[in-house]
């Protein structure tokens, strides 16, 4: 249901984004006007796709990963692979309405990935949020071999929590961008927005 609304706000609005901050305040209204969160819906789509746009972008022509300065090749919403698994390359170039698509569809394959993981050990809409936006920016290999899922899954969520600012360098270098968006993941998947 609350999926669905913010579709809808986001089919009106010009700039077809929400930062943290306003998918907070959607959430505290649909509280007060007693619109139920359902666990195991879609509840966390909204706060995942804040995030990964706020970091990610939209490049609509393909560009090299600011880390390497080349591979892997970039484009859209942060993609590195096309509808078909095809690696993007140099030189190409996608439409608004492509890169949308390949997000939600991005998104939703990130997710399922997200739940295998999970194992059914319980996350929040925030916390499943941040991990589906954590995962989307590494990888789900990273993500399943981390201390971060290890301390989700065990219960320690301060633990979890205090995991994600370790995961701030490309390349072997700190990035300002990747601390920015591991303290705002971490944030999300403590019930905050910075």
């Amino acid at each position: 249901m609350r999926t669905a609304i913010f579709e809808a706000i986001r089919a009106a609005r010009t700039d077809k984004t929400f930062d943290m901050d306003e998918v907070a305040a959607v959430d505290t209204l649909l509280d007060k006007l007693g619109v139920p969160r359902v666990d195991g819906g879609n509840d966390w789509l909204p706060y995942a796709l804040a995030l990964i746009k706020q970091f990610e972008g939209c490049k609509l022509t393909a560009y090299p990963d600011p880390g390497t300065g080349g591979k892997p090749w970039t484009i859209g919403w942060g993609s590195t692979t096309d509808a078909q698994g095809n690696a993007i390359a140099s030189g190409t170039k996608w439409t608004q309405p492509q890169a949308d698509q390949r997000l939600t569809a991005h998104v939703a394959e990130f997710a399922r990935g997200v739940d295998k993981l999970l194992a059914g050990k319980p996350a929040t809409a925030p916390q499943k949020a941040s991990l589906v936006s954590f995962a989307y920016n590494v990888g789900l290999g990273n993500l399943g071999s981390s201390t971060l899922l290890r301390k989700h899954n065990a219960g320690d969520y301060a633990g979890a929590a205090a995991e994600y600012a370790k995961w701030n360098k490309a390349a072997g270098a700190v990035m300002l961008g990747l601390t920015r968006r591991r303290a705002a993941e971490a944030a999300v998947y403590q019930g905050k927005s910075e």
